[in-house]
């Protein structure tokens, strides 16, 4: 994600002499200069320069990360967190006070600029922070602001939500080869009727329920599927994927 969010913000137009990044290992830092022209710098640099610290890092790995900046921070910063399951509450109390937090829940559709990304403020947080930190998830997609209660069911739904999209693909694509079709001719037919119908549903504002049944006459081909899913119960085991997918953000929160 961390370099989703770099190169998105180029695209955006943002000039790489005003981004630094931080990256521990020699190797990737030389790719990423090399890459993007931008400046590659300690943690511990980046903390003491930038106005907005933009955390990418596995969850189990914020904890060591914080230790290692917080000496270096300052009040009026702004810490825009990516990691999943950790609270801004988490992250608040291992920094200095006046050090504003918004945690963000994005997925990886923002390598192609269509990503949906949840912000929660923290309680240091302001209207121009949170302005803020739109710009910078806006760069590689949506963004929409949420009170920080619902980003373990959006963790569930738009942050896992992809794995799940390419699970039905390829479930689709598979079948489409069993069925007799080329595996090229079936993953071109499954990658655009997926884009297709996600168009639909984003231009025409109708319902998915009546999109479907739109396509399921009376004792067709349509209606003769849709009863298989359901006698499999394809919509409980969503349900209970993402439940699962939401406890175990929960989880990362509790440091489990």
């Amino acid at each position: 994600m961390g370099e989703s969010l770099l190169s998105g913000m180029l695209r955006a137009g943002a000039a790489p002499d005003t981004l630094l990044v931080g990256e521990k290992r020699a190797a990737r830092a030389g790719e990423l200069e090399d890459r993007y022209g931008v400046t590659v710098v300690s943690n511990v640099e980046a903390a003491q320069k930038a106005d907005t610290l933009a955390l990418v890092v596995k969850p189990q790995d914020m904890g060591a990360v914080l230790e290692e900046i917080e000496p270096h921070l300052r009040p009026g910063q702004l810490i825009v967190s990516l990691a999943a399951g950790i609270t801004t509450a988490f992250i608040e109390s291992r920094i200095p006070d006046g050090v504003a937090v918004v945690r963000v829940m994005p997925n990886t559709p923002a390598l192609v600029d269509e990503g949906m990304a949840a912000i929660s403020p923290g309680s240091h947080c302001d209207e121009e922070h949170l302005a803020e930190a739109e710009q910078l998830l806006g760069a590689t997609g949506h963004v929409m602001r949420l009170d920080e209660k619902h980003l373990d069911a959006v963790t569930a739904i738009s942050g896992s939500g992809p794995a799940y999209v390419f699970y039905v693909v390829e479930s689709m694509i598979e079948a489409g080869v069993h069925l007799g079709l080329p595996r090229a001719t079936a993953t071109e037919l499954v990658i655009q009727t997926v884009v297709g119908s996600a168009k639909m549903l984003r231009e025409t504002g109708t319902h998915p329920t009546v999109l479907r049944e739109q396509v399921t006459s009376p004792a067709g081909t349509t209606a003769a599927a849709i009863r298989e899913l359901e006698v499999h119960k394809v919509r409980a085991a969503f349900l209970s994927a993402m439940e699962a997918a939401r406890n175990r953000s929960q989880a990362l929160a509790e440091g489990s």
